[in-house]
């Protein structure tokens, strides 16, 4: 072989791994630009429910790039992996929270699958765990009465439920006084959404409502999305305090879902360093990575001491529960 021969063959070489690299670094600068400026539009909603696992796989090209020593394409596979790992990995380290000393209310919340989630897991978690307020979408007639056979109706007495066939129930139980109760109803699917004032020992009137807008599941009915995310009640820091908990089709990495929580909320499993665990994906069987689409929105004046999710048979979803400490009268 010739000394040219192989001097072509070398740069061939060189000038296929630069491109390797390049290829490598860019999907994961695309994303990060899309996902910083919040500018997913059409299928890419649903892609960036997944930020998460590229976050982790953009250390990939990173990784190859700084082997193969191609400067450029490791500087910007490094500016979006730090880009996108900065914006995931706060979400499993607990925050500071306000200093407070009114009573501890504990939430669950929990989409039942056109109520063909198991009543008694249900209502097993709310008596073992002392829940105080249960918030639930998708209810039905049929669960509704279920529940109640199983005892919810004692441990969980006062009550607003709008239960429908089909996925457009709604309900919100507690252990303590509700008033000022309805339920609001989304234009996009017409998810319903149950809500009340709760009265507790020791603390300021607190709103609360059972939150389930439209899903983005297809192109088409992501105007629908759009619509409910931003009809949801925005907080009120400066007046009463309100709690949005349910399931929202949206995660942290969705504008529309951080612009609601920049109104005055904190997401309660951010704040406990648990905002990374999955809560919809592969648990009636599908395929898809676990990702974070059922959420505790507290006013920012509550503090938050833990958020755990929990196993629901017959359901899509997982519950969460959130420990909260409200502010003191």
């Amino acid at each position: 072989m010739t000394t040219g021969t192989r001097q072509r063959r070398l740069d061939w070489r060189r000038r296929a791994a630069t491109a390797a690299c390049w290829l490598g670094a860019g999907p994961g600068a695309a994303w990060a630009v899309l996902r910083l400026a919040g500018l997913e539009r059409g299928p890419l909603v649903q892609a960036v429910a997944f930020t998460p696992y590229v976050a982790v796989g953009t250390l990939v090209p990173l990784v190859l790039a700084l082997a193969l020593r191609r400067r450029w394409p490791a500087v910007v596979a490094a500016v979006a992996a730090v880009a996108l790992v900065g914006a995931v990995t706060p979400r499993a380290f607990a925050s500071g929270q306000p200093a407070v000393g009114g009573p501890t209310l504990r939430l669950l919340t929990a989409n039942l699958l056109k109520g063909g989630a198991d009543p008694r897991t249900l209502v097993d978690l709310v008596r073992s765990r002392r829940v105080d307020v249960l918030a639930v979408q998708e209810f039905t007639p049929g669960i509704a009465a279920e529940l109640d056979r199983l005892g919810l109706a004692e441990l969980l007495p006062y009550r607003q439920l709008n239960p429908e066939v089909g996925t457009t129930g709604s309900g919100l139980y507690a252990g303590f006084p509700i008033s000022e109760a309805g339920v609001r109803r989304n234009q996009g699917f017409y998810f319903s959404q149950a809500y009340g004032t709760l009265t507790l020992p020791g603390a300021p009137p607190l709103r609360v409502e059972s939150a389930h807008p439209a899903a983005p599941y297809a192109v088409d009915v992501l105007p629908d999305w759009w619509t409910d995310l931003r009809a949801q009640p925005p907080a009120t820091p400066n007046g009463r305090l309100s709690i949005l908990a349910g399931d929202f089709n949206a995660t942290l990495d969705h504008a529309p879902l951080r612009d609601l929580i920049r109104t005055g909320y904190v997401d309660a499993a951010d704040q406990a360093g648990a905002g990374l665990a999955g809560t919809w994906g592969p648990y009636d069987g599908d395929p898809i990575p676990p990702v974070a689409i059922d959420h505790v929105l507290a006013d920012r004046r509550i503090a938050v001491r833990s958020v755990t999710v929990h196993a629901l048979p017959g359901s899509d979803h997982r519950a969460v529960l959130a420990e909260l400490r409200l502010p003191a009268t």
